[in-house]
């Protein structure tokens, strides 16, 4: 026999570091002997009548209190022994009739504006918390597997799909949506190359508004023009 899951990557923004949103597995009790406290990535299993979207869905919303953000299937992961590291096992004992079946994962990756949501956990989840993407800690399973690839899809998108709109607020500069992507990216950029590149497209629209309540010469604000089906 063999389960599916789904596990969903939230990735959000804060202006200044590209952040993950993690969850801390909940103990049933407070026995002491308890496996210890892991870190991981939201997730549940298939229910049986649920489609992979469907899941995804509802482990944001049950997990984190997030609904009706942008959500996207990247990879599935199946390596037979992805959950049965001790440490894993432990704790799949508390919550799972069938802890020693094998676990094939289908990732997600979410795209949200922090300022827009404040998650908050249920279920199993003990807590939920944003964590800088350079500074993961070991997760659960093989999630930090799961995070690096999901950063590399999010790479790739972000030029492709012009997806970073999803993590900045509706009005911005061009300076912030350079920081965004030299975040995302890891690499410095130059300002000349990205503003010409970035104005090519018709993606933006520039707005007759400037930043207010800034120390140096208000920058002119910027919309994403969203394309309709």
């Amino acid at each position: 026999m063999m389960d599916v899951s789904v596990d969903c990557v939230v990735f959000g923004f804060d202006e200044k570091k590209l952040k993950v949103l993690l969850i801390e597995q909940k103990h049933a009790g407070n026995d002491k002997k308890l496996p210890r406290k892991q870190t991981a990535l939201p997730g549940d299993l298939l229910k049986e009548q649920e489609s992979l979207d469907q899941c995804a869905k509802r482990v944001l919303k049950e997990l984190t209190s997030l609904k009706g953000i942008y959500l996207k299937q990247f990879r599935t992961f199946g390596d037979p022994k992805r959950v049965q590291n001790l440490k894993d096992q432990e704790w799949l004992r508390l919550f799972r009739a069938h802890p020693e079946r094998r676990v094939i994962t289908v990732g997600y990756y979410s795209l949200v504006k922090m300022d827009e949501f404040e998650p908050k956990a249920s279920s199993f989840a003990g807590k939920t918390k944003w964590v800088d993407v350079y500074s993961i800690p070991e997760l659960a399973f093989d999630h930090n597997e799961i995070v690096d690839s999901a950063i590399e899809i999010l790479r790739h998108e972000l030029v492709a799909d012009n997806i970073g709109f999803e993590l900045l607020p509706e009005k911005f500069t061009l300076s912030e949506l350079q920081h965004l992507h030299e975040i995302i990216l890891d690499k410095k950029l130059d300002k000349r190359n990205f503003r010409k590149n970035i104005l090519k497209g018709d993606h933006l629209t520039a707005l007759e508004e400037k930043q207010k309540g800034v120390l140096h010469k208000p920058a002119q604000l910027y919309k994403y023009k969203r394309k309709h089906a």
